[in-house]
């Protein structure tokens, strides 16, 4: 068995492991293109591949532990997680002024080119209006 590099192999160090195991039982020789020391006939290549394959696991384990961190500081530094809003504040308060009286799901999808669903869950996201004329530039205004 060929393999450009271990890490595109397995997602885990125990995929790694069953997957050597197989490989091993049924006799077929393995072989990494980008890492030639990887030599599952012989002992020593087999505890490369163990120590080899433990660090990539905890590497991918530190990745996904400090992109969370960075999410969450992001998210307390004010930053907007997901791409903007095509709507502006004023858009989508029309929107939901629109709703209150009436206007369909559907005609609003259209005016704005956005879909149903995305119409519907910015019409829910401001429950109640404190009152029709209230409007994007007041103080009191919360998107």
């Amino acid at each position: 068995m060929v393999v450009t590099r271990i890490d595109r192999l397995a997602r885990s160090t125990f995929d790694l492991f069953s997957i050597f195991k197989d490989i091993t039982n049924k006799k077929v020789q393995f072989h990494s293109i980008d890492e030639p020391w990887t030599d599952t006939s012989t002992s020593t290549g087999r505890l490369m591949l163990a120590i080899l394959g433990g660090l990539a696991d905890v590497e991918r384990d530190l990745i996904r532990t400090r992109t969370s961190e960075g999410r969450v500081r992001a998210t307390k530094q004010g930053k907007q997680m997901g791409r903007p809003s095509r709507l502006t504040a004023a858009q989508k308060w029309d929107i939901r002024v629109k709703r209150k009286n009436g206007t369909t799901l559907k005609s609003l999808a259209t005016s704005y080119g956005l879909s149903e669903s995305a119409v519907s869950r910015i019409a829910r996201s401001h429950d109640t209006l404190k009152s029709t004329t209230e409007s994007p530039s007041d103080p009191s205004f919360d998107t």
